[in-house]
């Protein structure tokens, strides 16, 4: 059986493998935050983003880890002037994979006096099932989490006009030239 691009088996553990997420992926990812698809024009024409991540992966006992980076990019409309903004990833990486009866749910207390306890450090870790670690959530999450909430093309973007529409940062306001 063939496994997934972004699935690693723990019998091949330790390893160090890449993981190239192409552009394509990246939109499919990110469709769906408003800031994403304000550029979209429906023939996905444009850069979305994308990435890889260099990582050794390693197991001790029932427990999987990764450390290494992500470097990548996702491109996103402007909060102000919804023109392209490229914004640049370039993180370290440090993971924890755990089975998933181990990791308590979010509305249980963390320390239930069975299985382990999770703290503030350990807030990337993500469930696989003994076998085998998907790597495709943390994919995913680097990307989207890459997206701040108002992006912007530079601090003092002027945005749109509010009368016109067009972007002051090109363009002089059409209804005040004319007299409106």
């Amino acid at each position: 059986m063939k496994e997934a691009p972004f699935t690693v088996l723990v019998r091949e553990l330790p390893t160090h493998r890449r993981f190239e997420v192409d552009a394509a992926l990246a939109a499919t990812w990110l469709r769906g935050l408003p800031m994403r698809d304000a550029l979209d024009d429906g023939a996905g024409g444009d850069d979305a983003g994308g990435g890889v991540a260099e990582l050794d992966l390693y197991a001790d006992g029932s427990h999987a880890f990764a450390a290494g980076t992500f470097k990548g990019h996702v491109t996103v409309a402007c909060s102000r002037c919804v023109s392209p903004v490229r914004l640049d990833i370039d993180d370290k990486v440090r993971l924890t994979f755990m089975p998933a009866a181990e990791i308590p749910a979010d509305d249980e207390p963390a320390d239930d006096g069975e299985g382990a306890q999770l703290v503030d450090e350990d807030l990337d870790t993500f469930p696989f099932d003994g076998d085998r670690i998907d790597l495709e959530p943390f994919l995913r999450e680097e990307l989207v989490l890459a997206v701040p909430y108002a992006p912007l093309c530079k601090e003092d973007c002027k945005g749109l006009c509010p009368q016109c529409g067009v972007d002051r940062n090109v363009e002089t306001c059409l209804a005040k030239s004319s007299g409106y």
